[in-house]
């Protein structure tokens, strides 16, 4: 007699994003980077698409209590905020992260770098040119704002000079800094030879690509018809 062995059902990992967002934020808007971990981790997943009235729903906000993107579930958690994603899927996969309790301390460190010591300024910098463009004050404020920015690109160049990536190897740490470089204005990066190879680098990759490519695909399906 033969006895099989059933395989347990692993639930598909399901992604929330925009259904259609302007071109100004096409390719940038923040389920690309849990698309980019899921491509790296190899890990098949499912986008689940919103709109605006989804976005302001009460089973989305009860997904994603703020009605933002991305937003998570994979049979075991429901979770929200990119940064936390890509950590939580770093646990899963070696390729992005260590398996050494110190090797995931330092990609947490990184992903947390990024997010809180140079994205903020990137932001800020962002906002001012896309949303405040033109307006008297972005004339005496925008020069901080970039000082403040080069401030910490500096130290970031700094640390990077002689190394490919961040800890030795591609991480979670680095998928995340790279997409925040991704925002910086090309004039500003190109200040600093090391943070655009470093990026271009890690925006190289198969995976990045694909995730990217997932993105964008529903803003071309789903555009408006032109007035």
């Amino acid at each position: 007699m033969t006895t099989q062995v059933s395989t347990p059902h692993v639930p598909t990992p399901h992604v929330s994003a925009f259904r259609w967002v302007p071109p100004f934020a096409q390719g940038h808007v923040r389920d690309l980077r849990v698309r980019w971990a899921l491509e790296e981790a190899g890990i098949p997943y499912e986008a689940t698409l919103i709109g605006r009235d989804d976005q302001t729903s009460e089973d989305y906000r009860a997904w994603q209590p703020f009605g933002q993107v991305p937003a998570y579930r994979d049979g075991g958690v429901e979770m929200f905020e990119s940064g936390a994603i890509v950590l939580y899927l770093s646990r899963k996969s070696t390729a992005l992260a260590p398996e050494d309790e110190a090797g995931r301390a330092r990609v947490t460190t990184w992903v947390l770098a990024a997010l809180n010591s140079i994205e903020p300024h990137v932001s800020g910098l962002a906002s001012t040119d896309i949303f405040h463009k033109g307006e008297a004050w972005t004339i005496e404020r925008r020069p901080q704002i970039v000082e403040m920015v080069v401030m910490r690109l500096q130290a970031l160049s700094n640390w990077l000079a002689g190394k490919d990536y961040l800890d030795g190897r591609f991480t979670a740490g680095d998928l995340i800094m790279a997409t925040v470089l991704r925002d910086v204005p090309d004039d500003i990066l190109a200040r600093f030879p090391t943070l655009e190879a470093y990026r271009a680098r890690c925006l190289a990759r198969p995976a990045f690509a694909r995730a990217l490519e997932a993105q964008l695909a529903p803003f071309r399906q789903n555009a408006p018809a032109a007035a």
